[in-house]
């Protein structure tokens, strides 16, 4: 571990949790002075650190900062611990597991004006930072569409959330970040096709506060893993693929064809790709880096509680449109700062 600088506590010692643990123990300017998780240490995962069995035994020896890696139904009531004790937070994704859950997280740490953020890692992988200041620049022009898949096989350390709370939220976090807009519609179907109380599958359609169409295709039930988000817009398309944080660039044709078949087609045609060569650092450290900086004073580049409690609300929106069939509106920004002061 490192010496001097943050104190940092880590409550969840899990599949997420050991990896927390582990970049902490080697991160600049922080120790790991304790890590929380009633079942202990069998596979000696705290890096050293001294393992605790409540979140009290942390607060007891001194922490500027923790991470909430355990079970999504705990980060309300972890959350709000640590906020009565003024300490900051970084909570695994998703916030909490209901919206009015969320939005007491929210009321906690802003209240005592806390650092706060949320685990939405997507944010910190290296093709979709280099794709959401493309499209800052406006290198794709206007944007038309987002679509992203995200499957593969049922992850058995799940047992308390289905794939909409804990998979399709990286893709509704992302697709807001990239794209700087927030969802006005959504309209979903869910199967559930394993045997367990929660979905497995979703299928959505979108549309966002700009206009732009959203599909995502998320499930626990292919073989094939994948983790696919593309952009199309105004001069081609962006593709990021997130598990091998590679991002390419397929522009629409500008030489013009002299084949009459070809010219006669009114849409777009295939122009040049592009592989971007860029840095590819490990997400969860640059998230890591990103939210000590933020407890420091020195950047606020994180996901904020309040845009973790926005990707709630529409996992919420999600579910209801599946449980409802209708096409659902999340609520506006106006509107929850509103219900939360009444």
């Amino acid at each position: 571990m490192t010496t001097g600088g943050l104190r940092a506590g880590l409550i969840g010692l899990g599949s997420m949790g050991r990896h927390h643990a582990r970049v902490l123990a080697g991160l600049d300017g922080v120790t790991l002075v304790g890590v929380v998780d009633p079942l202990g240490d069998k596979n000696g995962l705290a890096q050293g650190a001294p393992v605790l069995a409540t979140v009290e035994e942390l607060l007891a020896i001194g922490v500027d900062y923790a991470i909430i890696a355990c079970p999504t139904a705990l980060h309300e009531e972890v959350g709000l611990q640590l906020a009565e004790a003024g300490v900051s937070a970084l909570i695994e994704k998703p916030l909490a597991d209901t919206v009015d859950g969320a939005r007491r997280l929210v009321e906690a740490f802003e209240s005592r004006d806390l650092v706060a953020g949320v685990g939405h890692i997507e944010r910190c992988n290296p093709a979709l930072r280099s794709l959401r200041a493309r499209l800052e620049a406006g290198e794709l022009g206007d944007v038309y569409q987002v679509v992203t898949r995200r499957q593969g096989p049922f992850p058995h350390r799940i047992a308390d959330v289905g794939v909409v709370k804990d998979l399709a939220t990286h893709d509704i976090d992302l697709t807001g970040w990239v794209t700087g807009q927030t969802y006005t519609s959504i309209s979903a179907h869910t199967v559930s096709k394993s045997g367990r109380p929660h979905e497995d599958m979703v299928s959505a359609v979108g549309r966002l506060s700009d206009g732009t169409m959203v599909n995502h295709l998320v499930n626990w039930l292919s073989p094939l893993k994948e983790r696919f988000t593309s952009v199309t817009g105004e001069r081609g398309c962006f593709i990021a693929d997130t598990l091998t944080a590679d991002l390419t660039f397929y522009s629409n044709a500008a030489v013009t064809t002299e084949w009459e078949a070809l010219r006669a087609f009114r849409g777009v045609a295939e122009g040049d790709m592009i592989r971007y060569a860029i840095p590819k650092r490990e997400p969860l450290l640059v998230e890591h880096e990103l939210f000590r900086d933020a407890v420091l004073g020195e950047s606020h580049d994180i996901c904020t509680l309040r845009q973790g409690l926005r990707t709630v609300e529409v996992a919420a929106s999600v579910l209801e449109s599946a449980a409802n069939g209708r096409t659902v509106n999340p609520p506006t920004e106006g509107n929850v700062i509103q219900e939360m002061t009444s």
